[in-house]
């Protein structure tokens, strides 16, 4: 089974939004854009979504313990689930809230060549940023659409990246256009307009990622086609009569499975254990990311 690194994605996050998130800044305060303003706290926030979801990946990989015995993998969902709902919604809200004060109190846009400069090359280093975690979900996408992937992907970590860069890609093209029309028009309206979508935007992405990502510290199961694969390979197994019962879950990158089968009649009890045991070895060489398999013989489900 094909792996995305997650790490690296992260990174290529992280590097784009500290590279653009001072200059949005810098922008935004000479530009007095609204925009602006909601893109560099964007960005900002970005950089501490990065730096929890590192956080959690870190802290999924501390070793089983008496407390934790199927160990801590789920805490990258954890994190992810906090960058989701806190993050992604805080930067949501003030991205509103700064549209609504710009309506209110409409200030004309200063130097606004400056933003626009700014505003070029972040969309250049977002699409880049965006590019390199899309090539992370192509190795495991397996011809499904985006959307499809998104929503039956374990790998939250990356599903996160993925929505926070087509956010920022989006919300940079929003403030761009608001930017634009503030430019054209003489109309600061605009770029008040633009700050508020961006805002609703990241609140709607904020939602999407929450709503998976809920679903995983719930407790899901592997994704479907990885499922069906365990299920195939066990009614292939010469020593299996019958499949009755396959039940996964997902713990971050580790996999804990239940089976429930009815074994070939062999010539005795030690020879029965034997046969189990072959089984086992066999299904976990077959699925690596399985880490705990609990095997249980019986003739009906």
């Amino acid at each position: 089974m094909a792996q995305a690194n997650s790490l690296k994605s992260i990174f290529y996050a992280l590097a784009a939004n500290m590279s653009i998130a001072v200059a949005k800044l810098a922008a935004a305060l000479v530009t007095n854009s609204g925009s602006m303003m909601a893109e560099s706290i964007h960005s900002l926030a970005d950089c501490g979504n990065q730096a929890l979801l590192l956080l959690g990946l870190k802290k999924a990989k501390r070793p089983p313990d008496m407390k934790h015995p199927l160990g801590y993998g789920k805490a990258i969902y954890f994190w992810s689930f906090i960058v989701a709902i806190m993050l992604f919604s805080m930067g949501g809200l003030f991205s509103i809230y700064e549209g609504t004060h710009k309506l209110q109190d409409t200030e004309g846009l200063s130097s606004p060549l400056i933003a626009v400069g700014v505003l070029v090359f972040a969309i250049v280093a977002e699409a880049l940023s965006l590019a390199g975690c899309i090539r992370e979900v192509n190795k495991v996408r397996s011809g499904r659409s985006f959307y499809q992937w998104f929503r039956e992907t374990r790998q939250s970590e990356l599903m996160v990246i993925f929505g926070e860069d087509i956010a920022a890609l989006c919300g940079l093209v929003f403030a761009l256009l608001a930017i634009g029309l503030t430019m054209i028009t003489g109309n600061p309206v605009y770029d008040a307009i633009g700050s508020i979508g961006i805002g609703v935007l990241l609140l709607i992405i904020a939602w999407m990622v929450g709503v998976e990502v809920k679903d995983l510290i719930i407790g899901q199961g592997v994704e479907p086609k990885r499922y069906e694969e365990m299920r195939a390979y066990l009614n292939g197994q010469d020593s299996i009569a019958e499949v009755f019962r396959v039940l996964t879950l997902q713990l971050g990158n580790d996999v804990m499975v239940a089976i429930k089968v009815r074994m070939q009649p062999q010539p005795s009890d030690v020879a029965l254990i034997e046969a189990i045991n072959a089984a086992e070895e066999k299904f976990r060489a077959k699925f690596p990311e399985v880490v705990w398999c609990f095997f249980e013989p019986d003739l009906h489900d």
